[in-house]
């Protein structure tokens, strides 16, 4: 076994990158808090699919109940908010042990990276998009935005993954 200290290009690019996504979330969760009616508008727009094709066939999803869409969109927030404690946390850790193994900075990383990935791709695209068939309002259609998070926070996620790769794992016990 070699004394070898790992290598700090891969762990750097995946702080950077897991500090980016963690300024964003918080900017945005900052962003919901402080100009809450704007997003709380998109929110009720996109459960009540009232910019829709009112498809008859589809419509019966669709939620008007003021108060379930503010539920949601506090849930948004909090989510929001969480990921980018996650995030900046991960990735403070990550930066003050970039020459060790990044252990819970990655872990912290990792998770926060995922709770992004989980609101955009599950959230925004498939239950928004999808579901409540936000792509088809001309006025309320976040499915760029969402897909354009998405895939940061992915290339975030393997980067952070990569950088991961080079860490000692322990020896298994006999």
């Amino acid at each position: 076994m070699t004394n070898r200290k790992p290598h700090t290009a891969l762990p750097l690019a995946a702080v950077v990158l897991t500090a980016i996504v963690a300024l964003y979330m918080a900017l945005v969760a900052f962003g919901n808090i402080t100009d809450f009616g704007t997003n709380q508008d998109f929110v009720r727009h996109v459960l009540a699919m009232d910019t829709t094709f009112k498809d008859k066939d589809l419509m019966w999803r669709s939620i008007t109940s003021h108060t379930a869409a503010d539920v949601a969109y506090l849930a948004v927030i909090a989510w929001e908010t969480a990921a980018a404690l996650l995030l900046a946390v991960g990735a403070a850790w990550w930066a003050v042990r970039i020459r060790h193994e990044g252990g819970k900075g990655r872990l912290l990383s990792t998770l926060g990276l995922l709770m992004v990935l989980v609101l955009f791709g599950a959230g925004f695209l498939a239950v928004g998009g999808e579901w409540f068939a936000m792509w088809q309002s001309k006025d309320w259609n976040g499915t760029e935005a969402a897909t354009r998070n998405f895939t940061v926070a992915g290339i975030a996620l393997l980067v952070v993954q990569l950088a991961g790769m080079g860490e000692r794992r322990a020896e298994p016990v006999a």
